[in-house]
C-alpha cells in the first residue's frame, strides 16, 4: 500500500473533484469553462446532519461546489443519505446511474460497497474515507491519524476531571472507532495513570436516545468528562450533559470529527470542553479538486495527521493550564517523542 502524506498548508491551494471520461450533465466551473465533472457522496448511517463525520464531508463538498460554481444536483454535486447498511449499494448505484463522475463513500462501513462498485465501473472515480481499498486504480483512500487528536482529547480530559473518572462512548465497534478509544486512553494515562476510563459502545451511529442513556449512566457514576465518537448517537451525549448542567452539575463532553462547540450550548453555558477534529471536509475538497485538475490519486492512500494539520484538538472551553498541557503533548507527538497507538488494549 502506498501511503503519501500531504502537507495541510497546501490543501487550500490544491483543488477537488474528479476527472472522469464519459457522458454527464454539464456544469460551469468558476472560470466559466464548460466541464463534465460531477461528484456525490454516500453517507453512512449518520446522515449529513449528524453534527459529525458526514456533516463535515457534506460541508466540504458544498464548499467545493460553491468554489467551482457547480449547482446541487445531477451534473454538479449531491449526496445520497443512507439509513442502514442495506442502503449503501443502492445509493452508490443510483449515483453512478445519474452519471456522477466521482462517488465518495463516507466512513469505513461503506468500504466493501465502494470496492465492489469500483471494479464494475472503471470509468468512475471513487473515494473511500476512513478505510483503505488497495490496488484499485480508480479508488483513492483517505485515512486520518485520529488516535493522535484523541490522545490530546485524553490529555484535556485528564487535566479537567475533578473526580478522576472519565468516559468514552463509541458508535459501532471497529478498528477506526477503537483508534479513538486507544488514543484517548493513552492521553488520559499519560497525564495520570490513576484516572479510570469507562468505555461503552452503542452499536450504532444513529441512536441519540441510546447515547443519552449511556451518558446518563456515566455521569451518574461521577464520570465528569465523556469523549464521544459516535456520530448521531453522540448527539444524545450532549443532550444528557446539557440537562445536567442546567441543574448545576459540572460535566463535560469532548466532541469529535468537527468542532462541536455549538452542540454544547445551552441557556447559561456550554458543555463542550474541546473537539477532536478530522478535517474531512478539507480532504473532500482536496481530492475533488485534484481530480478536477486531472490529478486524481487513484490507487493511493492519503493520510492526514497532526503534523499535516489534518487532525487537531480545538479548544472550546478548556482551562489555560489544560491548553498548555495539550500543546506540550502535541509537540511531543509531532516531534516523534511520543508514538500513539491506534490499537485498544
Amino acid at each position: 500500500m502506498k501511503t503519501r502524506k500531504i502537507i495541510f498548508g497546501s490543501l487550500l491551494s490544491l483543488g477537488l473533484v474528479l476527472t472522469l471520461a464519459g457522458c454527464g450533465s454539464q456544469a460551469k466551473s468558476s472560470a466559466g469553462k464548460t466541464t463534465k465533472n460531477s461528484v456525490a457522496l454516500v453517507t453512512d448511517g449518520g446522515g449529513i446532519d449528524d453534527k459529525s463525520f458526514n456533516q463535515s464531508a457534506w460541508e466540504g463538498l458544498k464548499a467545493w461546489g460553491k468554489e467551482n460554481k457547480f449547482s446541487k444536483g445531477v451534473g454538479g454535486y449531491d449526496y445520497a443519505q443512507s439509513t442502514s447498511p442495506s442502503d449503501f449499494t443502492p445509493n452508490i448505484n443510483k449515483l453512478i446511474k445519474a452519471k456522477y463522475k466521482t462517488v465518495l463513500g463516507i466512513g469505513y462501513q461503506v468500504q466493501k460497497n465502494i470496492a465492489d462498485a469500483s471494479k464494475q465501473n472503471s470509468d468512475v472515480n471513487f473515494v473511500i474515507v476512513d478505510s483503505v481499498i488497495p490496488n484499485q486504480k480508480n479508488v483513492a483512500s483517505v485515512m486520518f491519524k485520529a488516535e493522535q487528536s484523541s490522545f490530546l482529547a485524553g490529555v484535556a480530559a485528564a487535566e479537567t476531571t475533578k473526580t478522576n473518572k472519565v468516559g468514552f462512548i463509541g458508535g459501532v465497534k471497529s478498528d477506526i472507532v477503537e483508534g479513538f478509544q486507544a488514543g484517548f486512553t493513552q492521553g488520559v494515562k499519560a497525564v495520570n495513570k490513576n484516572i479510570s476510563v469507562d468505555v461503552k459502545y452503542a452499536g450504532s451511529f444513529s441512536k441519540a436516545d441510546l447515547g443519552k442513556s449511556l451518558a446518563d449512566a456515566m455521569y451518574s457514576n461521577q464520570e465528569d468528562v465523556i469523549y464521544q465518537a459516535a456520530g448521531g448517537t453522540g448527539n444524545g451525549v450532549f443532550t444528557s450533559a446539557k440537562g445536567l448542567a442546567k441543574d448545576g452539575k459540572k460535566v463535560w463532553v469532548i466532541g469529535v470529527d468537527r468542532d462541536q462547540k455549538a452542540d454544547g450550548k445551552y441557556n447559561g453555558g456550554n458543555v463542550t470542553l474541546a473537539s477532536a477534529v478530522k478535517e474531512v471536509g478539507i480532504a473532500v475538497q482536496d481530492l475533488s479538486n485534484k481530480a478536477l485538475k486531472g490529478n486524481f490519486p487513484g490507487g493511493k492512500t492519503i493520510e492526514y495527521d497532526l503534523k499535516d494539520k489534518g487532525v487537531s484538538l480545538v479548544n472550546d472551553n478548556m482551562s489555560k493550564s489544560a491548553e498548555i498541557q495539550v500543546n506540550a503533548y502535541k509537540e511531543k507527538i509531532i516531534n516523534g517523542d511520543i508514538s500513539v497507538s491506534a490499537k485498544a488494549n
